[in-house]
């Protein structure tokens, strides 16, 4: 395996303890730490999805032209400063600052998964991309039984700073990456445009309403979790480590198989969560559904490989920008929308989003492009 691979996944798994020692408790956090609404919590995690789209096309073009791993570290360092931001401060302004400045580590995405697919070597891009998210993932796994713990003995705020601290042994890690030589195509034989390219925006729009589909239940679930499940910040943590645990090991069966079935297996998985939320209950089974919710995180590395196989090298960071920006799109107008109707009934997010699940499977299905990687 290249070494460099070795690195990102070690960062990545410092980095995926440190956000989950915090970020599945955000929601909560602005409830219980500011006293919000659910309608104001959708609209500021508009707002935190629109933070992490304005950036994605810009950063993937950026890592074409000038290369990956400056953007890749500046990523990281950018994350542990704005996560240690909202750790030491009570006020709700400054907060935002720091959580809207989290939501711009999002640039990373498209070239972190450019930097990975090229050092791939011999290994397939579904399987790279599907084990490095599994690494993430892995310690998204246990930082929620850290992060619960924390809350629930020394204050949620005290979360935010042990995972900031995480995160600093993380950007060790990113600075020991070499950088790559830059990707370019034959200046007499250009490649077609990506936005002429009818294959790949076609698969754009599939792409779009499957996430759309899969996400309108996830935004406001910490919340129904607490505040109609009436469960603890304890019992949480032990849900979303279970969904951080299925990401991770989800992701790596999906590194099996070929992407196309990989994406409508996905779905199906998000579906089954929905379900469980939706009539499930009892804490075992709500582990169960967020273990599901997996196929969620899974589905990114089916698609993006897809994707991939519809664009030259040279395009491959503005490719994986322009999914990531499609997918920030919808983390923007979706949760303003499940706060919406979380207000009127709680329960109504989890059928409305089985149904668009499954007329999703449907499409993907007709429209996916059938060649292989």
């Amino acid at each position: 395996m290249n070494p460099n691979l070795i690195f990102i996944a070690l960062a990545l798994l410092f980095w995926g303890i440190g956000e989950g020692v915090f970020f599945n408790f955000v929601p909560i956090y602005l409830d219980v730490g500011f006293s919000l609404s659910e309608s104001q919590i959708g609209l500021l995690l508009g707002a935190f999805g629109f933070s992490m789209a304005i950036t994605h096309i810009p950063a993937g073009r950026l890592a074409d032209t000038f290369g990956r791993r400056p953007l890749i570290i500046g990523a990281w360092i950018l994350g542990l400063v704005s996560t240690l931001l909202m750790g030491i401060t009570e006020a709700l302004p400054i907060y935002l600052i720091g959580m809207f400045g989290y939501g711009l580590t999002a640039f990373v995405a498209s070239p972190l998964s450019s930097y990975v697919t090229a050092a791939r070597g011999e290994w397939s891009v579904s399987a790279t991309l599907a084990l490095t998210s599994a690494t993430f993932n892995f310690g998204m796994a246990m930082g929620p039984l850290i992060g619960g713990w924390i809350a629930e003995n020394y204050g949620m705020r005290t979360s935010y700073l042990a995972g900031a601290f995480i995160f600093f042994v993380s950007t060790i890690f990113v600075f020991l990456i070499k950088k790559q030589p830059i990707d370019k195509h034959d200046p007499e034989s250009p490649p077609v445009s990506l936005w002429n390219n009818k294959r790949f925006i076609s698969f754009v729009a599939v792409v779009a309403f499957a996430i759309f589909a899969m996400y309108i239940a996830q935004p406001l679930s910490p919340n129904f979790l607490t505040s109609v499940r009436k469960l603890n910040l304890s019992d949480a943590g032990f849900i979303f480590s279970a969904g951080a645990l299925g990401n991770s090991l989800i992701a790596l069966a999906f590194s099996r198989i070929k992407p196309r079935g990989g994406f409508l297996l996905a779905q199906a998985f998000v579906a089954i969560f929905a379900f469980i939320m939706w009539k499930g209950a009892g804490l075992p089974i709500f582990m169960l559904g967020y273990f599901l919710l997996g196929g969620f995180r899974a589905a990114r590395p089916m698609f993006m490989s897809q994707a991939r196989e519809l664009v030259h090298e040279s395009q491959m960071g503005l490719t994986y920008g322009t999914m990531e920006t499609v997918a920030s799109i919808i983390f923007i107008l979706t949760p303003p929308l499940a706060g919406f109707l979380f207000e009127i009934d709680p329960f109504a997010l989890y059928p409305i989003s089985i149904g668009l699940i499954l007329i999703s499977i449907i499409v993907s299905y007709i429209f996916s492009p059938r060649k292989e990687n």
